[in-house]
């Protein structure tokens, strides 16, 4: 294959893919079964390499998949280069599949929701966490993209790992909803049911409106006096910890 065919693929496809930014997430994406039409790397002795030493289970796949390009055909093709310079497109899974997934019953692990996320470098952190929980599915409302490419980026590709999916409050999916908010009851009182929906405010403003009148249980962190917050991402995991503490469905 020559460097001019995987230019060409990319560029017929990139509009209605999932941009696999470094070795990490196509590492994820391989392992997980996504679809990978085109994947590209600056030096690909050293992204074998890199295989070997961190990832053997996908590095025949690899093998078959990577084609070398000259690095300025590299940064043509990516946003923002990454340090591994490699890159692939994935084929994003149906919507329906997903939807599927979410609204399964009866769950063995919750569903995230992301009300109103500003902050892709964080909503893309969550779904690395919901992956390695084994968490049901990631869900965002509002107008972020869940598939953004930081997102993806942030996530090391393990959207794939996941059910990933931006829908309205009105339509998330079955299952007892619990969000989390500093008004709420101890966490540390509550087992977390394996069919919870876990509701997390946004960065700014926290709950919204819509989403607290449709909770069924305000739940708070333990948090010592006069600090004002944690990071969006850590609440999700303390609260994945809480419920997989407590769950024989727990990876």
């Amino acid at each position: 294959m020559t460097a001019a065919d995987p230019l060409a693929t990319w560029h017929r496809l990139v509009e209605a893919s999932v941009l696999l930014d470094g070795f990490h997430a196509l590492k994820h994406a391989v392992r997980f079964g996504a679809g990978i039409p085109v994947a590209v790397a600056v030096d690909r002795t050293a992204a074998l390499a890199l295989a070997d030493e961190l990832a053997p289970d996908v590095r025949d796949t690899l093998d078959a998949l990577l084609t070398e390009v000259p690095e300025p055909t590299y940064r043509s093709l990516v946003p923002r280069p990454h340090p591994t310079a490699v890159a692939a497109l994935a084929v994003r899974p149906p919507r329906a599949a997903n939807l599927e997934k979410l609204a399964h019953s009866p769950r063995t692990a919750p569903v995230v929701v992301l009300d109103n996320p500003r902050n892709l470098g964080n909503v893309g952190a969550v779904i690395r966490l919901a992956a390695g929980f084994g968490a049901t599915g990631v869900v965002t409302t509002g107008t972020l993209d869940p598939w953004h490419p930081t997102v993806v980026r942030g996530g090391a590709g393990l959207h794939f790992a996941t059910a990933v999916e931006r829908l309205p409050p009105d339509e998330l999916p079955p299952g007892p909803l619990f969000a989390l908010d500093p008004e709420g009851d101890d966490i540390r009182g509550v087992k977390l049911p394996d069919d919870a929906v876990l509701a997390f405010g946004s960065e700014r403003s926290g709950l919204s409106a819509e989403l607290r009148a449709r909770t069924d249980h305000l739940l708070s962190l333990p948090m010592r006096p006069q600090v004002s917050s944690y990071n969006l991402a850590t609440s999700v995991a303390m609260t994945l910890y809480h419920w997989s503490a407590g769950s024989d469905s727990a990876p």
